[in-house]
Parts: structure tokens; sequence; C-alpha cells
């Protein structure tokens, strides 16, 4: 009988484990859509004029900066980066449905 609740208990931490790995897969597949397509969409000819300019200002490159320094890639996000990651994991959800 102990032999069974060992192999059960083994069987539903992998079973566990293999979830968490599933949905860690698919988070890393929805980010990974979101940057191909921004980077391809950057490069559109009806964008690329305006990019272009961008990286030209000089005020913009600063403020992006600064936003971008409020950001933490640390596990414990705070809240701020909790819903950062939120939205580009929906956004590339959405993305990634539409073009599949």
């Amino acid at each position: 009988m102990r032999i069974l609740m060992l192999i059960f208990t083994i069987l539903l931490c992998n079973i566990n484990t293999s979830t968490a790995q599933y949905a860690a897969d698919k988070d890393a597949m929805y980010l990974a859509t979101i940057k191909a397509v921004a980077d391809y969409k950057i490069n559109d000819e009806e964008t690329i004029a305006g990019m272009n300019r961008l990286r030209q200002n000089q005020n913009f490159n600063r403020k992006l900066y600064e936003m971008i320094q409020k950001l933490d890639n640390s596990r414990n996000k705070d809240g701020k980066n909790a819903r950062i990651h939120k939205i580009l994991l929906r956004a590339g959800k959405d993305i990634y449905n539409e073009l599949k």
C-alpha cells in the first residue's frame, strides 16, 4: 500500500511539473510571437519612416529609456511588472491565434 501511495505521489508531482513547464513554454511562445511580429512590422514600409524619425528623436529615446528602467526581469516581479507581463502575454496570445 505504501508503494502505491509513493508511486501515486511521484506521478502527481510529475503532472504538476509538466503542467508548469507547459505553461512556461506557452508564455515563451507568446512572447516570442509578439517580438517577431513587432520586429517584422517595424520594418513595414508604412512605419519605417516614422521609426527612423523616432530613432533620431533624443527626447523620445530618453523617455523610452526611463520607462524601460522601471521594468524588472527578476522572478519576483512587482505589481507594475506583473501587469506589463500579462499585457504582453495576452497580446502575444491574440496575435498567435490570429496568425495560426
